[in-house]
């Protein structure tokens, strides 16, 4: 029943061929293992630099740190066939080695810190933990307790951190901390710690209702300290850059739920069809049929939905409610599927020496990792809902004024990096607000600051505008001049609905109604201005 990989558009005849190498090794060389790694609950280390010698690790990072350069669809094929692997730990373990740990590093880290652990990450020499999520605080970034305090050249790190995927076994962690307490979302920052770190204790490894092969941990940062070079990219910018990767962990949590639902059935399917009861095939009983030809329809749903999810971050277009609404989707779909399927084993389905009570095990933490089910549908509602106040156009119709035929509604949430106060006037539009910046420059904000920000307020007449900051001030132009710093991207509704207070900057920034360049550049341009004029 098993095919080679799906047929389709988003796949080239180079993708297809990587997918049937991941697929062979998975079930060739670590399916076999699976019982025993399961039973230890460890994946041994040689694994990893097996998958480094075959290009497996850094399928998407660039050649210059030893990996294979491939766009996100090879990331998609490998994520897709590592359920093969018959062990959800190992799914676990390799996509936060490869996704999450080392992704900050790549994106925000400095050269040496690329060198030191990106590319022995890429090469299976050393495996790589996400430290965020905390006993009081897991998607909710901004209520993280564990601080970083500034002491001589360096940083001393004092908290604790839990369900720490390769928490226990890792080399390295990626942890987040507060070094600004007081700031909220604003005080965040990122860094890379040993984990033979002095003052680094695995409190204990915690026993999961699945993925046993992957180890997880807590961890206790008692008075750990770090050279100042272990700051990932900037100081208290932390919050924004793991929004940024946000998408690509619901996107991998969507295409590993997809693969292992996929991988669910095929097996089902197989033993419908050799399994008999009242002398025919399960597969001949309409009743069973007709279920799994429903949770076929669901999953290649969930499929499609991934894969469209993610077409649209490898052009550059914003992504967050597609990969949500996949991530939400794939690991939902996933759980039925594996509950569904166990039934049709009747009493086998119950025994761990049949496949489907590790399948069932295995699907549930995907409903929790990366953004809960309940997180996902509410960014998706705020999406829905706080993208949708009253627009300009609609405000002036309200009050009696024509309405230019074919003026549209709002089609935002939107966010930035500041928190900005409502009772901007409703007569206000864009140009009035973006020529205000002047007026609203925070001094104290910008010394020895040079920047040029290129603003894209689609529907605004003009719709393009220069933003500089230099000399501790503030000067606007329409159109576009000069190499910009950053790119600002959004709808004119939207911006207007930031500055009224209507919409949530943070909310816009993780819902992708804001398009910048550069967040670190952007996040310190939005504590540059005070709030519009009421």
């Amino acid at each position: 029943m098993a095919s080679k990989g799906p047929k389709s558009i988003y796949f080239t005849e180079e993708h297809q061929l990587f997918r049937e190498t991941v697929r062979s090794f998975m079930e060739e060389q670590v399916a076999p293992h699976a019982d025993d790694w399961e039973r230890e609950g460890r994946i041994p280390r040689d694994i990893y630099r097996r998958m480094g010698e075959l290009g497996f690790l850094g399928v998407t990072m660039p050649e210059k740190y030893g990996g294979s350069g491939g766009d996100l669809f090879f990331a998609l094929a490998l994520l897709e066939e590592l359920p093969r692997s018959r062990t959800g730990g190992l799914c676990a373990s390799v996509s936060v080695q490869q996704f999450m740990a080392t992704q900050h590093i790549y994106e925000w880290g400095s050269e040496e810190q690329r060198r030191k652990y990106l590319v022995p990450s890429i090469q299976g020499e050393a495996v790589g933990a996400l430290a965020v999520t905390e006993p009081d605080a897991g998607s909710d970034v901004a209520s993280i307790r564990t601080t970083a305090v500034r002491e001589g050249d360096g940083f001393v790190i004092r908290g604790a951190k839990t369900f720490i995927t390769n928490g226990a076994d890792g080399s390295f962690l990626t942890v987040a901390a507060k070094t600004m307490p007081e700031a909220g979302v604003g005080g965040v920052s990122l860094f890379t710690v040993d984990a033979d770190t002095s003052g680094v204790q695995v409190a204990k490894r915690l026993e999961k209702i699945g993925w046993h092969s992957s180890d997880t941990a807590e961890l206790f940062f008692d008075d750990v300290r770090v050279p100042s070079s272990s700051l990932i990219g900037q100081e208290n910018q932390g919050f924004y850059y793991l929004m940024e990767a946000f998408q690509l962990e619901r996107l991998v949590g969507a295409a590993i739920s997809v693969g292992s639902a996929v991988l669910c059935l095929e097996v089902t399917a197989e033993y419908m069809q050799e399994r008999k009861a009242f002398g025919r095939p399960l597969s001949r009983m309409q009743a069973l049929a007709h279920r799994m030809a429903d949770l076929w329809t669901s999953v290649e749903a969930s499929r499609q939905l991934t894969y469209q999810a993610a077409w649209l971050m490898r052009e550059g277009h914003p992504a967050q409610r597609e990969c949500s609404m996949a991530k939400l989707m794939a690991s939902e779909v996933a759980k039925e599927t594996a509950d569904a399927c166990l039934q049709f084993f009747g009493g086998y389905g119950i025994m761990e020496e049949y496949p489907m009570a590790r399948f069932l095990r295995d699907s549930r933490p995907g409903t929790i990792v990366a953004g809960t089910s309940e997180i996902m549908r509410e960014i998706l509602s705020r999406m829905i809902f706080e993208g949708h106040t009253p627009s300009p156009a609609r405000e002036r119709s309200d009050r009696g004024k024509e309405v230019t035929p074919g003026e549209s509604e709002p089609s935002s949430s939107a966010p930035s990096g500041n928190s900005v106060s409502s009772g901007v006037p409703a007569s206000w539009e864009a140009e009035d607000l973006v020529r205000s910046l002047p007026g609203r420059l925070r001094r104290d904000q910008v010394e020895g600051w040079d920047a040029i920000f290129h603003y894209t307020l689609r529907g605004a007449e003009p719709p393009t505008w220069t933003v500089t900051v230099r000399d501790a001030t503030c000067a606007v132009q329409e159109g576009h001049q000069g190499a910009p710093n950053c790119t600002v991207t959004m709808e004119a509704d939207t911006y207007i609905s930031i500055e009224r207070g209507d919409m949530n900057p943070q909310v816009a920034y993780m819902t992708g109604k804001v398009k910048v360049s550069d967040v670190i550049e952007m996040s310190r341009f939005a504590k540059a201005f005070n709030p519009a004029p009421r």
